[in-house]
């Protein structure tokens, strides 16, 4: 269920872009005051991470990137993460979701059975995984960008941060889509400001690109504290090259620290000792 873009790849020289990152969100561009509104709501709102990224059995942040520290069970549609699959096995339970305790499908064909019957009941996390999957043609689809698109936009319209993500990734660099870098802008800050770690990195990303530097490290700070690596390790970057101080990027490492010690469990821990 991972989005389909790489943090951390903003190039070291990047060239200014006419992409409207600061107030692509604002509807009425043209108006000063609407735009400054939403600049100051966009920075203001989605500091603690979006609730769908706990894991549904010990409710602790997965890790980031999750797809190295959980798993999607597409049963339940459910991710759970690595410490409460090794603690369910250590229970026994092999050949079950550890959340719902269905079967675990046995050849794609289950899988995507699995899957079609949850967005028959317009699971939003069901109805972006069919959009990953036909995005990249997995699961015996044949590969159906345009589809997954279709897809992807249902699953933002029922609110997943995830989809609004992808779609901000598709828009921003015209992959699968006409190039419309507003629109994708739009769709980020849309998840940023419900908690969605990688779509604010990808604000920052932007902006850098856009060359505000400064509004750039607001969004890395704001990631960084919520267990992004990638977020920081741009801040240390900003900081060496002269455009963040070194105040804050003690303050960006400060929150990251933290961010990490409230996802950590013993469960984990083990899990991790044991390369589960």
């Amino acid at each position: 269920m991972q989005p389909v873009d790489r943090q951390g790849n903003e190039p070291s020289g990047a060239t200014a872009q006419n992409d409207g990152a600061s107030a692509a969100g604002a509807d009425d561009g043209d108006r000063p005051a609407d735009a400054a509104r939403y600049s100051e709501r966009l920075l203001s709102e989605g500091h603690e991470r979006w609730e769908g990224h706990r894991c549904p059995i010990c409710f602790l942040f997965v890790g980031l990137p999750m797809r190295e520290y959980a798993k999607m069970n597409v049963c339940c549609m459910k991710t759970v993460c690595k410490g409460c699959e090794l603690a369910a096995k250590q229970r026994g339970i092999y050949d079950r979701c550890p959340f719902c305790r269905t079967p675990h499908p046995t050849d794609d064909a289950s899988k995507l059975a699995m899957i079609q019957k949850r967005v028959s009941k317009r699971d939003s996390v069901a109805i972006f995984h069919l959009g990953n999957k036909y995005y990249h043609g997995g699961l015996g689809l044949t590969k159906d960008v345009p589809r997954a698109i279709e897809l992807w936009t249902e699953a933002a319209e029922l609110g997943l941060v995830y989809a609004h993500h992808n779609l901000g990734h598709a828009y921003y660099t015209g992959k699968g889509v006409d190039e419309d870098k507003p629109r994708g802008i739009r769709h980020w800050q849309e998840a940023a400001m419900k908690g969605d770690v990688q779509s604010r990195h990808s604000l920052g990303v932007a902006e850098f690109n856009n060359v505000n530097h400064e509004l750039a490290v607001q969004h890395y700070m704001i990631s960084a504290k919520m267990g992004c690596e990638n977020s920081l390790n741009a801040i240390k970057k900003r900081f060496m090259g002269g455009l963040a101080t070194k105040a804050k990027y003690a303050e960006a490492l400060r929150g990251y620290g933290d961010a990490l010690e409230e996802m950590k469990s013993h469960q984990r821990e083990e899990a991790t000792k044991l390369g589960f």
